[in-house]
């Protein structure tokens, strides 16, 4: 659990867990090399509230954004909070409509342009089962074609039916949007990700890789499934790496 320190302003014991939470992955992200200058985006629905998500500040950088400097959003863009910072269109168009239309399976979302992710993105097969990693992701990934800029609501309804019943899409020479019911769960299903994606890379980089069978897929998503019941997928991870940020810088509490 996040230090609770006094918010700025009014908000609900939950929205402000969720806050500090959410300004913590930010500094995650940047710790791990995830940031793109002031772009990109991590979204978190607020508790208890309809169609309405935090999002990050633009023009910040990641290891900027604090629990308080979060911009409150309604899935129409408009600004409900008390956040003076506007927020980026791409990326309120992006993620209002995986909010609006997702419910509970797209609480928390982010969208990285890292190069691993980008690189795989771009290849024509997506990302192969050769490795660990990509084996947690066989099947449950969503492909979209590039389309320019997402600044078009219209864009948005493909990006849904793109997706489908999967939580990652990987958006074609682009990058990923990666999204589960929780932060935690998001956040270790984006490390992962970003594993297999690094891996892909160098393994082709040596020629012909070595393919896993479906068969094995199976089971070993068979396998993971048990494994993440104990305790909530990425919990113990996020916990972990929010103690490293805080060591380092501890001002996305405030």
């Amino acid at each position: 659990m996040a230090t609770q320190i006094k918010p700025q302003f009014e908000c609900s014991d939950e929205e402000w867990q969720v806050r500090q939470d959410l300004a913590a992955l930010y500094r995650i992200f940047d710790h791990l090399g995830w940031g793109e200058s002031i772009y990109n985006h991590i979204s978190v629905a607020v508790p208890g509230e309809k169609d309405v998500f935090l999002i990050n500040p633009f023009g910040l950088l990641y290891d900027e954004v604090t629990a308080s400097n979060l911009v409150k959003i309604d899935v129409e863009g408009n600004n409900v909070g008390q956040s003076q910072y506007m927020v980026n269109k791409a990326g309120f168009t992006q993620h209002a409509h995986f909010h609006r239309e997702l419910g509970d399976r797209a609480n928390a979302i982010c969208h990285v342009h890292t190069t691993a992710t980008m690189a795989v993105c771009s290849h024509k097969d997506g990302l192969l089962p050769i490795s660990f990693y990509a084996c947690n992701f066989q099947g449950q990934i969503g492909y979209h074609d590039f389309e320019g800029v997402t600044v078009r609501a219209e864009e948005g309804e493909r990006l849904v039916e793109n997706l489908g019943r999967k939580s990652i899409l990987m958006l074609r020479n682009h990058g990923p949007v990666v999204m589960d019911k929780t932060i935690p769960g998001m956040f270790v299903k984006m490390w992962a990700l970003q594993r297999a994606c690094e891996i892909q890379i160098a393994t082709l980089s040596q020629g012909e890789p070595n393919v896993v069978q479906q068969d094995v897929i199976d089971t070993h998503q068979r396998d993971l499934a048990v494994m993440a019941s104990q305790g909530g997928a990425g919990v113990l991870d996020f916990e972990a790496w929010k103690r490293r940020v805080s060591k380092i810088d501890d001002s996305w509490k405030s």
